[in-house]
């Protein structure tokens, strides 16, 4: 395989950001995908409770995930949110998903953060499979929406 870059992105990367989210496009299957803004999503990138790694191979981003930090009140120590995770199809199963994780988990304790968790809908067996070989500990729980429209 060819060598795999993996980095969490700048505030200046935006292009690379972009190419990310036409990954999570294809990988998601989403359709008539509406790309927002750029001045908004510079902001995004911009921001210190935002996090995103980026997996390239060849200079063209094939992977990554996007994380929010949550500031709670039962410790000084932030939470991460892994949003979301995608890996092109074609370099799945490759160890790139694998990289991405502990890359942020990494980053995470470097920056004294306790703990970092992501969801997996139940009927997803490949996500379930997948974060449990990275080392997750699967929670029962269960996920309410309020949708707001």
């Amino acid at each position: 395989m060819l060598p795999v870059e993996t980095k969490r992105l700048s505030a200046n990367e935006l292009n690379e950001f972009f190419e990310l989210i036409r990954v999570f496009e294809d990988v998601f299957e989403m359709k008539e995908f509406q790309m927002p803004n750029p001045y908004y999503l510079q902001s995004l990138l911009a921001r210190d409770d935002f996090f995103v790694f980026v997996s390239k191979i060849e200079g063209k981003v094939v992977a990554g995930l996007t994380a929010y930090l949550l500031r709670q009140y039962y410790s000084e120590r932030p939470l991460v949110y892994i949003f979301d995770l995608a890996v092109q199809t074609k370099w799945q199963r490759k160890g790139i998903g694998k990289t991405l994780i502990e890359s942020i988990n990494f980053y995470c304790k470097e920056q004294g953060m306790e703990e970092v968790f992501v969801q997996a809908d139940v009927v997803d067996d490949y996500a379930l499979e997948f974060y449990k070989s990275t080392g997750g500990h699967p929670e029962d729980v269960v996920h309410f929406t309020y949708p707001l429209n």
